[in-house]
């Protein structure tokens, strides 16, 4: 197969973001130097926030609220702020993501209960279901839509029906499936969405995000604090209500996230779903013809990552540092799943890019056996 080389400057980034953007996004991020207090600020903060929020599926009854940082600043904002004294959020966890849902109501003290199934597990809406009716002091369920510690794409629209149906209110981590998953906060129930520029988005890190609609936010003004930074509702006041950021934000970053967001707009999330879909199904028929072993079934992976277990007797450690040698660059998993190594195909890839990454996997595959041998 001949396959041309990754430009030396390039990194084709196969790693779960950040991403390779789009030429427009990178060129947003040179924004010219301004104050956060000034009229073109709050303009661009409100411009994408109504854009956060239609990403969703939101419409006017809808907003979203931006925090300058990773997607786990948002999640912590959400799941700090959300349940009231007296409420109890039950988190549904199936891999490590949910576990860090778990770990930010702990450190919040916020009431919890936790809901296992194991990794690898899809989440079981039946179970949900049953711990909802058996447990009235559950006031909401946490979930992580994508689990991309093994690549798992939870059943959201079930879940979310079950919830509902229950009267209590959902809180999903949509980090690693907003912009490319089939995602709708009306028709999924969805009352807290949290999600982060730098992924399926294809934005660059330093901005994430929660939408929910207007009531919801409205109504945390009765519930007390439990951070001072990421305080959802202080945070939505200032930039719904005072027209500005209640901390100094990252406005390049927010420039550089707008286009983003007009080209995810622009080309639809089933149009990026499918773009994505085939760039990885290229992957894992080209695992597959390597003779390489999936961590999960077809039926359970996302669109935009694969986990794959290791080539016999090499190591993660071996395989990457070969792979960024030859401008590629892929991503380790979990301590729980050793022996397993992940590809994404989110953000600007082309085919040729996965082409690429195939002919050097096997380059540094044959080089690892013969100096093993």
């Amino acid at each position: 197969m001949s396959v041309s080389v990754s430009p030396a400057d390039r990194l084709v980034l196969l790693n779960p973001g950040p991403v390779n953007v789009h030429e427009e996004v990178r060129e947003a991020i040179a924004a010219p130097d301004s104050c956060h207090r000034e009229p073109e600020a709050a303009a661009l903060i409100n411009r994408v926030r109504q854009k956060a929020a239609r990403i969703g599926g939101g419409d006017e009854e809808y907003t979203s609220v931006l925090l300058a940082g990773s997607g786990t600043a948002a999640l912590e904002a959400v799941f700090s702020s959300v349940v009231p004294a007296d409420g109890r959020i039950l988190i549904l966890d199936n891999g490590h993501y949910g576990e860090r849902l778990y770990r930010i109501v702990s450190v919040h003290e916020v009431p919890h209960r936790r809901l296992e199934f194991g990794w690898t597990n899809p989440i079981d809406p039946a179970e949900v279901d049953r711990v909802l009716a058996e447990d009235p002091s559950i006031t909401h369920v946490g979930l992580v839509h994508h689990e991309t510690s093994t690549g798992q794409i939870n059943p959201l629209r079930e879940i979310g029906e079950v919830v509902a149906r229950h009267g209590r209110q959902l809180a999903v981590d949509a980090i690693s499936s907003l912009g490319s998953e089939r995602l709708d906060v009306r028709a999924d129930h969805i009352d807290w969405l949290v999600g982060t520029a730098n992924k399926n988005l294809e934005g660059l890190p330093g901005v994430s995000f929660v939408v929910a609609p207007r009531h919801r936010l409205d109504a945390l003004e009765n519930v007390p604090a439990r951070t001072f930074y990421l305080d959802l509702y202080g945070h939505y006041i200032s930039q719904d209500r005072k027209n500005a950021p209640l901390f100094t934000p990252a406005l390049q970053v927010i420039t550089s996230f707008e286009k983003a967001l007009d080209l995810a707009l622009t080309e639809g999330t089933a149009a990026r779903g499918a773009r994505y879909r085939a760039l990885a199904e290229r992957v894992r028929a080209g695992l597959t013809e390597r003779g390489a072993r999936f961590l999960l079934p077809p039926g359970h992976r996302a669109n935009s990552v694969t986990n794959v277990h290791l080539p016999e007797g090499i190591t993660y450690d071996e395989l990457h540092d070969g792979l960024k040698a030859e401008g590629y660059v892929v991503y380790s998993t979990q301590e729980q799943l050793a022996g397993v190594f992940r590809v994404a195909n989110m953000g600007q890839l082309t085919e040729a890019d996965i082409d690429g990454f195939l002919a050097a996997f096997d380059r540094v595959v044959a080089k690892l056996t013969e100096v093993a041998a």
